[in-house]
Formats: C-alpha cells, sequence, structure tokens
C-alpha cells in the first residue's frame, strides 16, 4: 500500500524542496553546497535558519492529516485503508507497575510502520507550502526559501529580516495544526564576507547565531569553508582505528580479510561521508591518503619506519586507492545529476549563475 501511496499518488505532489521521500540526503547536501558555494563566490549574504520540530511523530494530528491527504490526491479506498490503520486506536500509562484505564488518542503516527514517513513527508510538504511567501534566496534565476529532509528544515532568505517573516510564518503553520518549532535545537547563521548579526525569534525565544551547524551529518560554515567538515571526517575516522585498533586491527585471530572487510564497512564510510560534494584539494587528497594508510599499514603490519610504498602495500592487500573510489563516486554522481529530469532542484541549483560579479582577491579553497 505505502508503494501505491508513494509513488502513484503522493510524489507528484511533493515540492522539490522536500528530500524525505526516496530521493535521499546526497541531493540536499549537494544542493546547499551548491549555494553556499555560489553566494560566496559572488558575495552574496545568506541568512539562514536551521531548525526541526518537536516531537514531531507524535504531534500530527490524524484528522487534519486526513485532509491533507485528500488534497494530495488520496481518496476512496485507498484513503479508508489508510484510516483503518489507525482507526480505535487507544494508549494507556504504567504507572508504578499498573495500568490506567485505556484512552483514545488522536494524535500521532505509528512508530516502525513503513507507511508513516510518507504520511509525515507529506504533511510537512502541506506546512512548507502553506508557510511560503515572497521572501527567499534569489540564486540565479531561482528563488529558494527552504530545504527539507522530513522535519530537519532550513529557512534561507537574502537579508535577516525577511528570514525573520519566514520563520514567523512557519512558526504559525506549524502552530496551526498541533506542531511545534524546536527551539533548543534550532540555531541562526549568516554566510557572508563580512559579520553580520542574524537575531532571529521563535515567539519569545531568541535563536543563538552560530557559525558553524551540522546539518545531515555534514558541518556547514558561515564563512563557507569545508575545511571543518574535512577535519571531523579525519577525527571521526580516527577515532574508527582507535576503537578497533585492539580488537580488529591488530588482533592476531582475525584474518586480513576480517579486517579489511571491517575496513570498507566500518572506515571508509566514517572517513567518506559526504564525499559526493567535496571539493579536493591537495591537501584534501593528502589527509584522506594519510588517514587510508594509517589503517592498512597496521592490517599490514607495516610501520612508518619500514619506509614501505603506498602503492606496495595497497597491492599486497589487494585494495584500491581510496582517492580513486572516492573520484568514481563523484563522477557516478554528476552522472546521476545531469541526466536528472528539469525541473530537479539539484540540476536547477547546478545549472544556475548568480547574479552579479565575483569581487576581486583570491578564490577560497
Amino acid at each position: 500500500m505505502e508503494e501505491i501511496v508513494q509513488k502513484s499518488i503522493v510524489e507528484p505532489w511533493i515540492e522539490e524542496e522536500q528530500c524525505g521521500l526516496g530521493r535521499g540526503t546526497t541531493d540536499q547536501l549537494f544542493t546547499l553546497s551548491r549555494i553556499i558555494d555560489g553566494a560566496w563566490e559572488y558575495a552574496h549574504p545568506v541568512s539562514m535558519c536551521f531548525h526541526d520540530l518537536e516531537k514531531a511523530y507524535d504531534r500530527v494530528p490524524r484528522e487534519k492529516l486526513w485532509e491533507v491527504l485528500r488534497e494530495y490526491g488520496v481518496r476512496g479506498s485507498l484513503l479508508g485503508a489508510i484510516r483503518s490503520l489507525y482507526a480505535q486506536s487507544e494508549s494507556c500509562v504504567r504507572v508504578l507497575g499498573s495500568k490506567s484505564k485505556a484512552f483514545p488518542v488522536g494524535v500521532g503516527l505509528r512508530q516502525g510502520c513503513a507507511l508513516s514517513p510518507i504520511l509525515f513527508v507529506v504533511f510537512m510538504d502541506r506546512i512548507s507550502r502553506c508557510s511560503r511567501g515572497e521572501e527567499g534566496l534569489q540564486f540565479g534565476g531561482l528563488r529558494i526559501s527552504s530545504l527539507l529532509f522530513a522535519d530537519d528544515v532550513v529557512l534561507m532568505a537574502s537579508s535577516v529580516c525577511d528570514l525573520q517573516l519566514s520563520l514567523e510564518r512557519f512558526a504559525v503553520e506549524c502552530e496551526a495544526v498541533g506542531m511545534r518549532i524546536s527551539t533548543s535545537k534550532s540555531e541562526a547563521m549568516v554566510l557572508s564576507r563580512k559579520p553580520m548579526d542574524c537575531l532571529l525569534q521563535v515567539g519569545n525565544v531568541s535563536l543563538p547565531q552560530v557559525k558553524k551547524f551540522k546539518y545531515l551529518g555534514v558541518l556547514f560554515t558561515s564563512e563557507g569553508k569545508m575545511e571543518c567538515e574535512f577535519s571531523q571526517r579525519m577525527g571521526a575516522a580516527g577515532a574508527v582505528l582507535h576503537s578497533l585498533y585492539h580488537t580488529v586491527v591488530t588482533k592476531r585471530e582475525l584474518s586480513r580479510n576480517a579486517k579489511l572487510s571491517i575496513y570498507r564497512s566500518i572506515f571508509v564510510p566514517t572517513l567518506t561521508s559526504g564525499h559526493e560534494g567535496w571539493v579536493m584539494t591537495e591537501r584534501t587528497r593528502s589527509r584522506v591518503q594519510a588517514a587510508e594508510m594509517g589503517f592498512l599499514r597496521r592490517v599490514a603490519g607495516v610501520s612508518l619506519r619500514d619506509r614501505g610504498r603506498s602503492s606496495a602495500i595497497r597491492e599486497e592487500l589487494g585494495v584500491e586507492p581510496l582517492l580513486l573510489c572516492v573520484k568514481r563516486s563523484q563522477l557516478r554522481w554528476f552522472g546521476h545529476l545531469v541526466r536528472m529530469p528539469p525541473g530537479r532542484l539539484p540540476r536547477e541549483v547546478f545549472q544556475a549563475r548568480p547574479a552579479g560579479k565575483r569581487p576581486r582577491g583570491k578564490t577560497q579553497d
């Protein structure tokens, strides 16, 4: 049933800004990275607010959800089948070993149900549509006001005032359907070549302004640089190596094949997470190779003092250079990008050129 709802009825309605339905984090991370790179290159300030919702799944009002599904084309027996999953839904509370009487529940989505993520994305898409105004970020002929991955939201605007208006409208739409922005998990950031204040409020709560924020596992900074993200990747990979050092890497009872299997399944994904959007410099390549060989040398039982060539160690272990794997994966992603149909946001952002001229001076790495 979830496949019918997603592909035949709901998916054509979902806006491009929402990537929580069969598209994945890579699309969203590439879009945000491209916007940040282009805005920095042409010296266009970007005001951003990162936020999510409080207890999002548990707060969805079901009667309102049925109305939204009708708007998105889910009607008749299909809507009836979905509603039957929530019919006569009851809960009880356990206190000191005793259960309370059962009481009806009219809010929240079923945890663990394959249909729940689809229903939630539809509900969030409706909130996003209703909260959209004339504000937003002008990027090469595109107007982008938000990016969503389920309830992880980035609001964007060309000025702090416009961003505050967008945030207020989004908060009002959330409150209207029983949802609430989590102010403890919300932060503001301004991408600008000059220091700028970004004083945002949700109700009476002021949101902190930060210089870096981790969105979908990738660290973005107010200076548009990825150096902090690379450092974080190296640190995470180093922590993995440290945790596996005695139990896996140097354990004589484990075969090399077993160690290399763990290397490919744990160490490499940790080191290269989000690599599709990396802009590789010579320093980045050197750091990735150093982290890679730090693991492989220990598997091979070789130290730096032995002065063994990296190529010889890889050949002995039967491992491809990690940089080659990264480059191949980036080319695969690029092929996916250029094959996207017109209208897909990652493709449109990739082809867009910000207005104006580049300022004088050296571009950042």
